[in-house]
């Protein structure tokens, strides 16, 4: 019984998924937060861009 808790103990697998996992969040977080800044920023410049056609019809 004690060697079953001592490889269990030692077996760190489940913590290296637990990481990836977190890693992947933390990107797709990242990747989230970009998008909207960008995608904020191109809907300015297509705005101004579609007032200045506009005005010079």
């Amino acid at each position: 019984m004690t060697k079953l808790l001592t490889r269990l103990m030692k077996d760190e697998s489940g913590a290296t998924a637990i990481e990836y996992g977190l890693i992947a969040a933390l990107i797709g977080v990242a990747i989230i937060t970009g998008a909207k800044s960008l995608g904020g920023a191109l809907n300015n410049k297509f705005a101004t861009i579609a007032g200045n056609v506009t005005n010079n019809q």
